[in-house]
């Protein structure tokens, strides 16, 4: 059981970016449980259920000190995977496969953002792939050092706009929103996750 939650509390090391807690246990386990089934196979309720329990595990691995779980914080842990619905095992599982799929992490990321509003809420999912697209093409038309475009270049980057599907005002419409919005901002990353 020990390893197991030292694997959890590695899990939360690796999506937060915080210094590695128990990482060889991590590293033995997580591959192995990875493996048994593809990123696709994550369901959004796995996901939510994974998130719900590892913002509890966060908030008990802020307290660890010297890089151990004491027994009583290991229990903790347990107690919220067990909460959310997920077993150890899954959870670890679920873990593995985050860190290691882009397009997992981005589902994850979806489903943590807040509802959006406004012209957000109305964005279809063919919107954010065309979005998407044209951005992938207008970053490589944009001239580099943030140098305002040529004629050229905005002709160019216009008709990549309009290539995608957009017209310019929904295209500028779908970038206001995605600049002031969490979810579709994220909705956009789980896009070009898919896609790259």
């Amino acid at each position: 059981m020990r390893l197991q939650l030292i694997a959890a509390v590695s899990a939360l090391s690796l999506a937060a970016g915080l210094a590695a807690v128990g990482t060889a246990a991590f590293a033995q386990e997580a591959p192995a449980a990875a493996a048994t089934a593809p990123a696709g196979d994550v369901t959004d309720a796995q996901l939510t259920a994974f998130n719900t329990a590892m913002q509890k595990v966060k908030t008990v691995s802020a307290t660890v000190q010297g890089g151990t779980p004491t027994a009583e914080q290991q229990a903790e842990m347990a107690a919220a995977v067990e909460a959310s619905g997920l077993g150890i095992e899954q959870f670890n599982a679920i873990s593995g496969k985050v860190s290691s799929d882009a397009v997992l992490r981005a589902r994850l990321a979806v489903l943590d953002a807040p509802a959006s509003s406004g012209v957000a809420a109305n964005v279809t999912d063919e919107e954010v792939s065309q979005f998407a697209s044209a951005m992938v093409k207008l970053r490589e038309l944009a001239p580099a050092g943030g140098a305002a475009p040529t004629p050229e270049q905005q002709t160019a980057m216009a008709a990549a706009v309009e290539e995608s599907g957009l017209s310019r005002e929904r295209f500028n419409e779908v970038a206001t929103a995605v600049s002031a919005d969490a979810r579709l901002r994220a909705r956009v990353q789980l896009a070009d996750a898919r896609r790259g």
